[in-house]
């Protein structure tokens, strides 16, 4: 279920994504019996899908990877890197596994189809995940959806539970950052078209470009600590999920629905 898209990928692209799950859903991970993730389109060549499982297994040991790819030309291209704990199969949206999935990963893929398909993908996707267990205190599977530029420079995702999307996060390597607005060009599918006066992700944008300006004189200690100086100063009217811990990385994330569309 799906269409074919460009499979472009390199090596590294997706290391901000990555680190970026080990540590918000590592826990969830680690609590599952059998915690298996999904590199959902992993493209040409299966990278992806093999810097995944050396990344999760840092934050949980027992973690599996299935690469899953609409293009059976590159299922078979992939396979000779199977080893344990990494697996590909053909297969789209359905993601056609026995085991609902802890983790789907699908970077880069959205941005290619119409904006109109993002809530149905999502849709079918969040219903494969693994389901909240409230006896545990799990809050189920995660779906992590985004855009990156071709070398993980500037990577902007968004992250969805089994009951819809939860939250916005904007990453970026900060030596390259002219300002913040240029992550837009990396927005998801459901965001990029949004980016216009009266729509929320063009209000955070204008207003996270008028903090890091603000910032301005903490550039001289280094753009780690302009960066989150202005994360800071956006705090104070947007809800910001994250600590400084996250900002020192390049990073920011906002809850989902102050940056929903307007329909």
């Amino acid at each position: 279920m799906g269409s074919v898209t460009r499979g472009t990928t390199h090596p590294n692209r997706l290391r901000r994504m990555d680190r970026w799950i080990a540590a918000v859903h590592g826990r969830e991970l680690r609590r599952a019996a059998d915690p298996l993730a999904v590199d959902l389109g992993y493209g040409a060549a299966p990278w992806t899908a093999v810097e995944l499982l050396v990344r999760l297994r840092a934050a949980a040991p027992g973690a599996r990877v299935v690469g899953v790819e609409i293009e059976p030309a590159r299922v078979a291209a992939a396979r000779p890197y199977a080893r344990e704990g990494l697996a590909f199969r053909h297969g789209g949206f359905e993601v056609p596994l026995p085991q609902r999935p802890h983790l789907i990963r699908a970077a880069n893929v959205l941005r290619q189809y119409d904006e109109a398909e993002v809530a149905g993908a999502w849709e079918r996707l969040c219903a494969r995940l693994a389901p909240a267990d409230p006896a545990t205190g799990s809050r189920g599977g995660l779906l992590v959806e985004g855009t990156c530029d071709e070398i993980g420079r500037r990577h902007v995702w968004v992250a969805l539970g089994p009951e819809g999307p939860r939250t916005v996060t904007f990453a970026t390597r900060l030596g390259s950052l002219e300002r913040p607005s240029d992550l837009a060009e990396r927005l998801p599918k459901a965001l990029i078209h949004r980016n216009v006066p009266g729509e929320p992700v063009h209000a955070f944008l204008r207003d996270f470009d008028r903090a890091w300006a603000a910032a301005a004189p903490y550039a001289s200690y280094g753009a780690r600590q302009r960066w989150i100086r202005a994360v800071r100063t956006l705090t104070a009217d947007w809800p910001v999920t994250d600590g400084p811990a996250r900002w020192r990385q390049g990073e920011v994330t906002v809850r989902w629905e102050t940056l929903a569309p307007h329909a």
